[in-house]
């Protein structure tokens, strides 16, 4: 059985948002079309407290891009985002949320950031993702969504190494970019673990 992985695509991070992936928002129809061709259809959620750790806003003096420490972990500073129950967190509204069997939220601890659909940055906590996958008969996922170079790569990293046939589907991505190249740069760290790119037809 296999399944697609749906990557925070939400509204902070389309443009527009507090924290707008370039051309995010381009996916979307892309992510619509491909669902029905999956087994089963799963989504992350970012879903912060206002509080949380990694936004620059709760560092005084500091600003986004800056690396702190953050309960022993390097973190990047990020804007204010996918704050609980506000509309940046909310799912695109074009997304066929009808095809999504489940949602698993993460980031929900203040004290660590998590850009895994599967465990938060420390891997001291697990979202449920790979229990309910299991559970369900899952041998293969293919993952998609925002942003390629984090959230999209740590959740395709950690499904690999938890020895899911893991797939990347690059055209149904986007990726940050803070530093030119990283969204290729993180493809190809992807390759190099046996994540496997499919193209879209």
């Amino acid at each position: 059985m296999n399944a697609l992985i749906v990557v925070d695509l939400q509204n902070d991070f389309c443009p527009g948002g507090a924290l707008a992936v370039p051309g995010g928002d381009e996916i979307v129809p892309v992510v619509n079309r491909l669902m029905p061709q999956f087994d089963l259809v799963v989504a992350t959620q970012d879903w912060h407290p206002p509080k949380h750790g990694s936004f620059a806003a709760n560092h005084a003096g500091k600003k986004p891009g800056d690396v702190v420490d953050l309960s022993g972990l390097h973190q990047i500073l990020w804007p204010v985002h996918c704050v609980q129950n506000t509309p940046g967190a909310e799912l695109h509204r074009l997304l066929d949320q009808s095809r999504i069997e489940k949602i698993f939220r993460k980031g929900t601890d203040p004290q660590v950031d998590s850009y895994s659909g599967f465990f938060d940055n420390g891997r001291r906590r697990s979202t449920g993702l790979e229990e309910y996958l299991r559970r369900r008969g899952v041998r293969e996922v293919y993952v998609c969504g925002l942003a390629t170079d984090y959230c999209v790569k740590f959740t395709a990293l950690n499904a690999a190494d938890l020895g899911l046939k893991t797939h990347l589907l690059p055209e149904a991505c986007r990726g940050v970019n803070l530093r030119p190249g990283d969204a290729e740069r993180a493809i190809a760290e992807m390759q190099a673990r046996g994540i496997i790119l499919v193209p879209i037809c």
